[in-house]
């Protein structure tokens, strides 16, 4: 399904179920078949069910090239027209990597709008830590996606988009994860849609920019949506040691570690996400 443009952007959905309203966000790299084993154990648990691909991700517009068109605020609005649009009253949020900072902007902006958030790293409080040794070590591709030289390397090229895919997926999956990365090779080796994914890194919404920049609210500042928070156990990228300052940032939250896996929430522990969503809708 194809929602209604905003900005310019219209949104590739799928939506299934009735009951209680989810929303669903995928990362980066991915799409919305991230959730291809969690959207249907909603759907089983009595919930109304939509999975966008983001602006610049799967099937969903990328027709701007101005990468300010791709950061939180952008996605935010794209993300809050598509639940008004489809009139769904309160639903609850859930995503993670890219997804899951978009969800935070919403919470922070249009805490009207949802009845909660479900989301793992990256989440505030890392702080200046991004600038240690082994932040950096696992960082790197996020100044590397600011440079021109990636729409010749990498773009339009099936063969460089499955090898660099294929890196993140297995470095950052928990052990024994074995990724299936057909569909996302596919729809990451056209032409200009690689360079579009990577626009949010472009707009400053990478967990390096946006962790330097960030700072402690004020108590009456901080998200007040009921936030459940799932941290993996070997997440490369986020140790557990950066879920210390969650307080700080959030004032209904509640951390649930988990073990044994890693960074794709939704395929690595889709019965978790699917037991907190039901929680909290």
């Amino acid at each position: 399904m194809l929602s209604d443009a905003v900005d310019g952007f219209t949104l590739t959905y799928d939506r299934a179920g009735e009951g209680p309203a989810v929303v669903l966000l995928h990362g980066w790299p991915g799409d919305r078949t991230d959730y291809r084993l969690l959207a249907p154990m909603l759907v089983e648990r009595g919930c109304e069910v939509v999975v966008p691909d983001l602006r610049g991700f799967g099937e969903s517009d990328r027709q701007s090239a101005d990468p300010a068109q791709y950061g939180v605020q952008a996605q935010g609005r794209s993300v809050v027209g598509l639940i008004e649009e489809l009139g769904l009253e309160r639903p609850v949020l859930a995503g993670y990597d890219v997804g899951s900072r978009i969800a935070q902007g919403i919470a922070r902006t249009r805490p009207d709008l949802i009845e909660g958030m479900v989301v793992a790293p990256p989440l505030p409080g890392i702080g200046k830590r991004v600038f240690s040794e082994h932040a950096q070590a696992e960082f790197w591709y996020q100044a590397f996606h600011r440079l021109p030289v990636i729409e010749e390397l990498i773009d339009g090229n099936p063969d460089a988009v499955r090898s660099y895919l294929r890196h993140f997926w297995t470095h950052w999956s928990g052990p024994g994860f074995e990724p299936e990365l057909d569909q996302l090779v596919e729809i990451y080796s056209v032409p200009g849609a690689f360079t579009a994914s990577i626009n949010w890194y472009r707009a400053g919404a990478g967990s390096v920019a946006t962790s330097a920049a960030e700072s402690s609210p004020p108590s009456y500042d901080r998200i007040a949506v009921p936030t459940v928070v799932l941290w993996p156990e070997f997440d490369p990228l986020f140790p557990r040691a950066w879920s210390d300052r969650l307080d700080d940032f959030f004032s209904d939250v509640r951390l649930r570690p988990v073990d044994g896996v890693g960074h794709y929430a939704p395929l690595e522990y889709p019965e978790i996400l699917a037991e907190e969503i039901v929680g909290l809708g």
